[in-house]
């Protein structure tokens, strides 16, 4: 995304596999889920007996090593990986989170996010719980721990009907493994087979890594139990109501992954082809802004028989820094990530292809280094339609007024950051380019129709407590 304003809220992984280094398959499941989070990295790993967690602000390849990965034995195991929050790094976010109850421990890694947080931690509260964290995750965990008495897929099956909001969990106890989905299915989950065992992971491009088969998406309001004897499916709900975040297909999900059955990369290319029918333009030549507008570029060069080009180069290392810039260096701002090919485009005519505008400053920052670097014309395509309301279902969102769609109208925006031309895809458009059907998706960011109502106070504080996963 050029904004780099919206950020998913993390990425779940877990699997069984009696006879695995099942502490590295979970590494690299979270190696190929980086991209949902950079926060903070962790690990839950079961022998049978206990379970043992390790979790670290940091990447993946910063917070694991050959020796606490080879320290984490088992044969159950899950992990996650949780997105960049602004303000303080908080260790006491991270995940995976473990719970004692009186059938054992239980660890537990989330996906989404709670609307219902606040009232459901003051009850805890009130019976005497002590919280370690700021997350609506941990207070899933103590819900199902709090259940004595019953095995953790009754508590589970319990636990559910309390909570509001979008929500994928993995969990682990100590001889099993649990995959939940919220009844919407907002945040995807998908099931995979090893040759052993199974696997549980945000995308199937984490399936991919590790040598396992897609199998199929975990169901909305469906709980999968993995143990020594097999799968097991239950419904949790008499209904369900499918609405995947329409946000995956357009940015969140790695285009190698799929979901409803298409490739995020065919579907994304899907979008520019629209895109050129609906909104051609006199050009020299397709360049996206990488890598996220690629697909869409391709598509609408191949479309609109525009030639394609690299116009603009990325630095892929800039992400994660402990170094802060100096004033000269922060000025140049876009320019640390994006640098142009001046000779390619110098004098030319430019599409450029994005998937999405949230606040505006970085599109205004790029057109205007094309400008400095020659280029004649600017002409910005967007593979989405203008986002206008916020998300509360899990995505880091900026506030509505910071939605730059929320304010102003397409030519006001276009003329905000100096294009020569902007045009969206229309969401019947976008609707079309993922093969399914518009009551699929929760297209709220877009048309602001929420499928799961947001309270009021909700509304009113964008969220009650600390965002922390």
């Amino acid at each position: 995304m050029g904004e780099n304003s919206w950020r998913e809220e993390c990425g779940v992984f877990g699997v069984f596999a009696p006879g695995k280094e099942v502490s590295r398959l979970v590494y690299f499941g979270l190696f190929a889920l980086q991209h949902r989070g950079q926060e903070s990295a962790g690990i839950a790993v079961s022998n049978g007996k206990s379970i043992l967690v390790y979790k670290e602000l940091g990447l993946v390849n910063q917070v694991f090593n050959e020796q606490n990965l080879s320290s984490l034995k088992g044969h159950i195991a899950i992990g996650h990986v949780r997105y960049s929050t602004t303000g303080s790094p908080f260790w006491e976010n991270a995940q995976p989170v473990y719970e004692e109850s009186e059938r054992g421990g239980i660890a537990l890694a989330h996906n989404g996010n709670l609307l219902n947080t606040a009232a459901l931690r003051k009850e805890l509260e009130a019976r005497g719980h002590e919280f370690r964290s700021t997350t609506d995750t941990e207070v899933i965990a103590k819900l199902v721990a709090e259940r004595d008495g019953k095995n953790t897929e009754e508590a589970m099956r319990e636990t559910v009907h309390l909570l509001k909001g979008a929500y994928s969990l993995v969990i682990l106890t100590e001889d099993k493994l649990i995959g939940v989905r919220d009844p919407y299915g907002i945040r995807p989950l998908a099931l995979g087979k090893l040759e052993n065992g199974y696997v549980l992971a945000s995308e199937t491009c984490a399936l991919n890594i590790i040598g396992a088969e897609y199998v199929r998406e975990v169901e909305p309001g469906e709980m999968v139990v993995i143990d020594e004897n097999g799968l097991f499916s239950s419904q949790l709900f008499t209904e369900n109501f499918p609405s995947l975040c329409i946000f995956e297909f357009i940015y969140f999900a790695r285009p190698d992954s799929y979901l409803y059955g298409k490739t995020l990369y065919e579907a994304r290319k899907e979008m520019g082809r629209l895109l050129a029918r609906e909104a051609p333009a006199l050009a020299d030549m397709v360049i996206p802004i990488p890598d996220s507008g690629t697909p869409a570029s391709v598509g609408y060069a191949e479309e609109s028989g525009i030639p394609f080009g690299e116009g603009l180069i990325k630095n892929r290392y800039v992400g994660r820094t402990f170094i802060q810039p100096t004033q000269d260096i922060r000025q140049l701002g876009v320019k640390v990530k994006l640098n142009p090919l001046v000779d390619l485009i110098k004098g030319k005519r430019l599409v450029v292809v994005d998937d999405s505008i949230v606040r505006g400053n970085t599109s205004r920052k790029i057109v205007q280094m094309l400008k400095e670097a020659g280029v004649k014309e600017v002409h910005m395509r967007v593979s989405s339609p203008p986002v206008k309301y916020p998300c509360f279902y899990g995505i880091d969102t900026a506030d509505q007024d910071e939605l730059i769609a929320a304010k102003k109208s397409v030519e006001e925006i276009r003329r905000f950051i100096g294009a020569d031309s902007l045009v969206y895809l229309s969401l019947d458009s976008l609707v079309k380019a993922t093969g399914n059907p518009p009551d699929r998706f929760c297209r709220a960011c877009l048309d602001g129709i929420y499928p799961i109502p947001i309270p009021r106070e909700v509304k009113l504080t964008k969220f009650i407590l600390e965002k922390g996963k």
